[in-house]
């Protein structure tokens, strides 16, 4: 999110016809509290371009939030949620995708955190930490070292919310042993549905459900329907995961450079599909039914990702068709309690949780 702002401008506040998420989309989709993720991308890293990247996206975040003060506002634990909720307007925690310093120092966490910074993806993106593997990477440390470890236990001090979205298997593992809360993971799939090291294994779906924790279900197709992934991935001819071109292309370019790089891209939009391999709401809301059979319906929940890349469902146009979803739903019998969990109750669960157990 905020990517389309921080790139070319504008407010979050105002209707865009481009992309698939703002505020006034948002509200008519039903959305009450989300996750406000400022991503960091990998065309950073190679200059060490990460912190400084880090710290203007979230002063960008905040300025869009004191902009749109009217609508939204910054919720720093669970309470703040319920309050913000309650005076009408949606509540953002504040998220960051990507990497906010390579070698995980503390102090910079802290810093971040000082600036209200509630959730951090525990690799770097699609790359490794120096301390974390990534999914779509070498392995270079077989999950976490020992100062990934330190960088959880002080999350957890913090009151932060691990994100293990991105993460290796390994990593993921480790981090629900170390963690003194449960862990999240905002944006993932399954792969016993959609076989690629993004998604999640039911074997770690269930350690991470047998500590607390949540599964955000990515919307999109790539993660959760075979026959589209293969289809998108023949047309780009490369996974969606596949960075290795960044180091060339960034080769010896200032930060501001950089930015002119990769703003084209933004808002990262869904691809172009024919209807005959297009998946269905209901063959997404089929991938959901499958995780809650799986580890139940306490740990699993919206993991959308607009603008983040997801090709919709056919029908749906962006943040607005949310309602869709609930209506799939219902047709499938779930009940009020499973939906309302779903839409952010099992979220709110554990983000309670995680704030309040803060040292």
């Amino acid at each position: 999110m905020l990517d389309r702002e921080f790139y070319h401008g504008g407010s979050m506040g105002t209707r865009s016809s481009e992309g698939q998420w703002d505020l006034p989309r948002a509200r008519e989709g039903g959305v009450g509290a989300f996750f406000l993720s400022v991503f960091i991308p990998e065309e950073y890293y190679p200059s060490r371009f990460e912190t400084k990247q880090s710290l203007r996206r979230v002063d960008h975040a905040l300025r869009q939030l004191e902009m749109n003060r009217d609508q939204v506002e910054l919720a720093l634990n669970a309470d703040d949620i319920e309050r913000i909720r309650a005076q009408g307007k949606m509540a953002a925690v504040l998220d960051i995708e990507g990497s906010y310093d390579l070698d995980g120092d503390l102090g910079v966490l802290r810093d971040l955190h000082r600036l209200g910074l509630r959730s951090a993806q525990l690799s770097a993106h699609n790359w490794n930490q120096n301390y974390a593997d990534s999914c779509c990477s070498k392995p270079e440390w077989n999950g976490l070292t020992a100062h990934g470890r330190e960088v959880i236990r002080e999350m957890n001090r913090l009151g932060m919310v691990i994100n293990v979205s991105h993460s290796s298997d390994e990593t993921i593992s480790q981090a629900i042993d170390v963690s003194d809360v449960p862990v999240v993971a905002t944006h993932h799939g399954l792969r016993s549905v959609n076989n690629i090291p993004r998604n999640m294994p039911d074997w770690l779906l269930k350690k991470l459900a047998a500590k607390g924790g949540v599964i955000g279900i990515q919307i999109g197709s790539e993660f959760n329907y075979p026959r589209e992934y293969a289809y998108i991935t023949a047309e780009r001819k490369k996974t969606f995961w596949d960075t290795s071109s960044i180091p060339d292309r960034v080769r010896g370019k200032t930060i501001y450079q950089v930015d002119e790089l990769v703003a084209p891209q933004f808002p990262m939009l869904g691809a172009h599909v024919p209807d005959s391999v297009m998946m269905s709401v209901d063959d997404w809301v089929a991938v959901v039914d499958r995780a809650i059979n799986l580890i139940g319906e306490d740990h699993v929940g919206i993991g959308s990702d607009f603008d983040g890349g997801p090709t919709l469902a056919r029908g749906m146009r962006d943040t607005r068709d949310l309602p869709m979803i609930t209506e799939a739903m219902q047709r499938r019998g779930y009940s009020e309690e499973r939906i309302d969990k779903f839409w952010g109750g099992n979220l709110l669960r554990v983000f309670r949780q995680i704030t309040q157990e803060q040292s």
